[in-house]
């Protein structure tokens, strides 16, 4: 009648718990990508900020743009490796249009903190400079994953793959370069 372990019902069960368990991976090599490029983009906004006299959301914004380099190369080679590389100059583009607006995201909680609310202590800044990121982190998870380092498509991969192997398999190399 009916079993639990076999049937129909196994197959979608067991591709659903595939994707979710890739998810999981993926969120957690973004999250320790992103996690390191917090660091450095806290340190480098504390740093910027004590020891110049740049304003707050100025010495922000640099802190952001040194956080980025160092995302993408992590993003790149550890948490998105495996995603198609053919187009690095779209990649790249892409990459920086969205980190672009997740700059804009994360530095506009600070601006409105700073300048609208007159919250400028460093302990304020630091806490609506996280917060910022916190929000721009999901635009940005979302969007990269979306846009800038997308899977090859399944079906793309297989029928690049077959027609490689039919086009082998009907024009065998001739070894004298005519055909008989």
């Amino acid at each position: 009648m009916g079993s639990t372990t076999s049937g129909p019902d196994t197959k979608p069960r067991g591709a659903l718990r595939r994707r979710i368990d890739q998810l999981v991976r993926e969120v957690a090599k973004f999250g320790a990508v992103g996690g390191a490029g917090l660091l450095v983009n806290l340190a480098v906004f504390n740093l910027v900020r004590h020891t110049t006299d740049l304003q707050v959301v100025r010495a922000s914004v640099i802190a952001t743009i040194v956080a980025i380099a160092f995302n993408y190369v992590g993003f790149r080679y550890f948490t998105y490796r495996d995603r198609d590389k053919s187009g690095r100059t779209k990649e790249l583009s892409l990459f920086l249009l969205f980190s672009a607006v997740g700059l804009v995201i994360e530095n506009g909680v600070l601006y409105t903190a700073t300048y609208g609310f007159d919250w400028d202590s460093p302990l304020q800044s630091n806490i609506f400079k996280f917060l910022g990121i916190g929000i721009a982190t999901l635009f940005r998870f979302w969007s990269y994953r979306s846009w800038v380092f997308r899977a090859l498509p399944a079906r793309k991969a297989v029928s690049s793959a077959e027609s490689f192997l039919e086009a082998g398999a009907s024009h065998p190399p001739a070894v004298t370069g005519k055909r008989r």
